[in-house]
């Protein structure tokens, strides 16, 4: 297994910027002008919720993720991908699989193992 090369250190105050938090999915599909990318709605305690996209597809069929508790960054500035919003960004960790030339990955949502509220703080 190929190790993923390590980031520069961050200072702990740069860190707790991030504003990680629990979101349930409440939708998800293809995205209409990407191949690679999910439109993925969430329930993120805010009484409108937000939308993602996220480069999943390739691992995950997007009914299979509905009523899945994800693990978000919650204060990403909002951006256009392909002609659509993204709110935020969903967890991921990913591997590089022995014996792959390629460098094909495995790509693993972060979840929950037992549900908490939506919004709840990530820490």
């Amino acid at each position: 297994m190929t190790q993923a090369e390590a980031k520069p250190q961050v200072a702990f105050d740069e860190f707790i910027k991030m504003d990680l938090r629990v979101a349930t999915v409440t939708a998800a599909e293809p995205h209409p002008n990407a191949d690679r990318l999910l439109k993925v709605q969430l329930d993120d305690g805010t009484p409108e919720g937000r939308q993602v996209c996220a480069g999943i597809k390739q691992w995950y069929d997007p009914g299979s993720l509905v009523g899945k508790q994800v693990v978000m960054v919650a204060n990403l500035e909002p951006r256009k991908i392909r002609g659509e919003v993204s709110q935020g960004m969903i967890l991921a960790a990913s591997d590089v699989q022995d014996g792959d030339e390629d460098g094909e990955k495995d790509v693993v949502v972060l979840t929950l193992d037992r549900p908490l509220k939506p919004g709840s703080p990530v820490s």
